[in-house]
């Protein structure tokens, strides 16, 4: 039976980024400025490549919605951040807690896929040149850009549903700025073991194998240019260096947070910084700095409302 005096958890404190005033007031500065910045980017390259009838390929078609994906993870842990570095006390409750998890994953394993997708893309277009009209048409990339969504959800439903039946029940102390899993499931008043190492299967097994497939499926294309002309060689190289840098920018911090058993590290922190808040919002920039036809259509469209 239920001890009389147990009571069930109903909100999350947050300890924060740091204890520290100083370093608290400069994060909260410095991300707000970096997020001021380089989010209407994002909103910037959407628009560019809707508005531009030269961006209709698959490349650029998927290209959009990761810049929809990664803006949209954006807001799911900076504002609130951003608030709480303003406030004493830095509370969450607990259906806030699941909600902000929720969408974490959903939109995380959306993007990861995302990057699968757009790596299939890239090996058709440069190994199978012939055949890549045929299978990448509109209707396949639809299907594709449904299939990474669904997987997304499938990928998150099932970490609420496993956190959803753990019982909470005191401490309610969450040591980071935001909720997420290994934080969340520590405070269970009860064995986690087992629903830990599902965790990690879930999550960390399938961030190592996509990490894994995906530098594999860029080695194939990048030995399949050794032999093509100079320039044809020069476009894939650069196109294939851009993809991998973002997918160790994605893959990197979430294989340090999720294929290990949830004990704290002193970088943690940190390292969800980077993967919650800085690199999504990087990423299509990244990918646009790379790619002359996304800036000069970037070009043509602010020339075009400042004549």
């Amino acid at each position: 039976m239920e001890s009389e005096n147990s009571t069930v958890v109903t909100e999350f404190i947050f300890l924060g980024l740091t204890q520290s005033r100083d370093i608290q007031l400069l994060v909260f500065v410095l991300v707000l400025i970096f997020y001021l910045i380089i989010l209407p980017g994002n909103f910037l390259i959407i628009l560019t490549i809707r508005s531009d009838p030269g961006l209709t390929t698959p490349l650029y078609f998927f290209l959009g919605n990761l810049a929809f994906l990664d803006a949209s993870y954006s807001f799911i842990v900076a504002p609130r951040m951003l608030v709480d570095f303003l406030s004493e006390k830095k509370v969450i409750s607990y259906r806030g807690c699941i909600t902000q998890l929720f969408f974490l994953h959903f939109l995380g394993g959306g993007e990861g896929l995302l990057l699968v997708v757009m790596a299939f893309d890239r090996y058709m277009a440069i190994c199978h040149p012939l055949h890549y009209s045929a299978v990448m048409n509109p209707r396949a990339c639809y299907v594709l850009l449904l299939a990474l969504w669904f997987g997304g959800f499938v990928h998150s439903i099932i970490q609420v549903a496993l956190i959803l039946h753990l019982p909470f029940c005191g401490p309610n102390l969450l040591d980071n700025f935001f909720c997420d899993v290994p934080q969340v499931i520590k405070l269970a008043c009860t064995d986690t073991f087992v629903v830990e190492l599902l965790m990690v299967f879930n999550s960390g097994l399938m961030t190592l194998l996509c990490f894994l497939g995906l530098l594999a499926s860029y080695a194939v294309i990048l030995c399949h240019v050794r032999g093509s002309s100079s320039w044809g060689k020069s476009k894939a190289m650069s196109t294939c260096t851009t993809h991998i840098i973002v997918i160790f920018l994605m893959f990197g911090p979430g294989i340090f947070i999720y294929t290990r058993p949830f004990r704290a590290f002193p970088a943690d922190k940190l390292v969800s910084l980077f993967h919650t808040v800085i690199f999504p919002l990087l990423n299509p920039v990244i990918y646009t700095l790379r790619n002359q036809e996304v800036k000069a259509s970037v070009r043509r469209l602010f020339n075009q409302h400042i004549a």
